[in-house]
């Protein structure tokens, strides 16, 4: 994952997803913006649901030279050939991803609000950090990143950071020039016409 000048966008998929028409909406997204990377996010630890879900996203964004990373489980990402992991638990366990997946893998970090496990996390190894929530929704507990940890971040750590949580156009236009990802999930997937979604934001851009 690299970084640009423009932020780019960053997918994350449904907490849960029907298999029969995911993919096909998945790859209507992908065919209408350039995405660098898809983030398979399910809530269930079923691992049949789990790895039947990887192969099928996998198949869509190899087609498509998208990298495809998993939420959390690295020993899955290793098993099912998966460009990377996504881990929750701010820096706790870069290091050991990183061991495991060798040093071409994607390892991510969400470190939610905290300056500190972001640069613990880029000091252990992860190609990128996440904040997050940047909006408020019903489902949070208040707590928010804000403009300036962006901002500091931008001028101070060249580790590539990712904006994602409860995104609006008004978010996104604020914090364009000092992110690298806009971690883009529910903004779309809820909406009838992902694509349609997808565009006004990435236009919100600039």
């Amino acid at each position: 994952m690299s970084t640009q000048d423009r932020p780019q966008l960053y997918l994350i998929t449904p907490p849960a997803f029907e298999l029969e028409s995911f993919p096909d909406r998945l790859a209507a997204v992908l065919d209408s913006a350039e995405i660098a990377c898809v983030r398979l996010d399910l809530a269930t630890r079923d691992e049949d649901t789990i790895l039947r879900a990887a192969d099928a996203l996998r198949e869509v964004t190899i087609a498509r030279d998208v990298a495809l990373v998993i939420s959390e489980h690295v020993l899955l990402a290793q098993r099912l050939g998966l460009d990377g992991v996504h881990l929750r638990d701010a820096a706790r366990s870069v290091r050991a991803a990183r061991k495991t997946l060798g040093p071409d893998a994607i390892v991510g970090c969400f470190c939610g609000t905290s300056r500190h496990d972001g640069m613990t996390a880029g000091e252990a190894g992860a190609d990128y950090v996440a904040f997050g929530p940047v909006g408020t929704s019903a489902l949070s507990d208040g707590s928010q990143a804000p403009f300036e940890l962006f901002e500091w971040w931008s001028e101070m750590i060249e580790v590539p950071v990712v904006a994602e949580g409860a995104l609006t156009l008004d978010l996104i236009r604020t914090l364009a020039p000092v992110t690298d990802f806009f971690g883009i999930g529910s903004e779309i997937w809820e909406a009838e016409d992902a694509v349609a979604a997808l565009k006004t934001l990435n236009a919100a851009m600039g």
